[in-house]
């Protein structure tokens, strides 16, 4: 008897494990074409791009190591397109979540035409670039509607794209163009906050601040983190809208990251340009883990 059910078992055995194995293959297959267009098109050429990161030139190949890392960090136009990405990060970002979380905040409440002023800040999204760029061209030319409007009050003209006033003009216009989908995103959080948890907090007499920093953020901590994130990855994607107002050298306090690895592309010097994108690379890892980190300790306690 104990041999028979041993054989059933066995039996039973292989049945699982060869149902298993289909699954597996079945999935497996499902899976490749997936899996083979990221490694065509995402790890293979990251793979080339450190290889050419390490070498003199594509053509002959000459393993140099780190030397093209360290002419970028030499080199004076890397230098300033870093400084200047990093303050238009640094001004916008924090602008673009802050004031897109303000006014979700004010669009909760039920004011009169709050759909008419969604439809406001979300037409943005709607406009091509070159109708966005061509409107701030515009307002901020030299002889342009800005200027006019500081003539009639007693002011001077001010050349907006060729001065140090030029970030603040591609602030404004990033601004205009990100705060419309922020604020649908943090409306959509705001919404999922449980009603309970905010009636018990009003009955314990708690004030709309201390629901706010309390209960509010602690729900929108991942949220928060999407948005900071994806506003990031804007600011660094700025080079459009730059580019077109601006062409390829525009004034040095709004030449970033990507003119210098566009003019590099241009000059066909893969090799510097290469080392510039890995090192862009790991410092957006390092940026993006910290967010990650603060996120986990803001929020661990709604996941529990």
């Amino acid at each position: 008897m104990k041999e028979e059910q041993l054989r059933k078992q066995k039996k039973q055995h292989k049945r699982i494990s060869k149902s298993k194995r289909k699954v597996q293959l079945r999935s497996g297959l499902f899976l490749a074409p997936s899996f083979l267009g990221v490694l065509v098109f995402f790890i293979l050429p990251f793979l080339v791009v450190i290889y050419y990161s390490m070498v003199d030139n594509p053509i002959s190949a000459n393993f140099v190591f780190l030397d093209n890392f360290k002419q970028v960090i030499r080199n004076t136009a890397f230098r300033t397109a870093v400084k200047n990405t990093a303050m238009f990060s640094a001004i916008a970002v924090p602008l673009a979540v802050v004031l897109s979380l303000l006014l979700a905040i004010v669009l909760e409440a039920k004011l009169p035409f709050r759909s008419q002023f969604r439809t406001f800040f979300l037409s943005p999204l709607m406009v091509p670039v070159a109708s966005v760029v061509l409107i701030w061209q515009v307002l901020f030319h030299y002889n342009g509607a800005v200027n006019e409007v500081l003539l009639h009050l007693g002011g001077t003209k001010i050349d907006w794209m060729k001065s140090e006033y030029s970030i603040y003009v591609v602030v404004i216009l990033f601004l205009w163009k990100n705060l419309g989908y922020n604020m649908i995103l943090f409306m959509a959080a705001l919404a999922s906050i449980p009603k309970d948890i905010l009636e018990v907090a009003r009955l314990e007499s708690a004030t709309p601040l201390q629901t706010f920093f309390y209960i509010k953020i602690r729900y929108l901590s991942s949220t928060i983190l999407f948005v900071t994130i994806m506003s990031l990855i804007s600011s660094f994607k700025i080079f459009r809208e730059i580019y077109l107002l601006t062409t390829d050298y525009p004034y040095d306090s709004i030449y970033m990251l990507q003119h210098f690895m566009n003019n590099k592309f241009k000059n066909l010097d893969y090799q510097t340009l290469s080392a510039a994108a890995i090192l862009m690379s790991l410092v957006m890892i390092v940026i993006i883990g910290t967010l990650f980190l603060v996120e986990n300790h803001f929020g661990k306690d709604v996941e529990g």
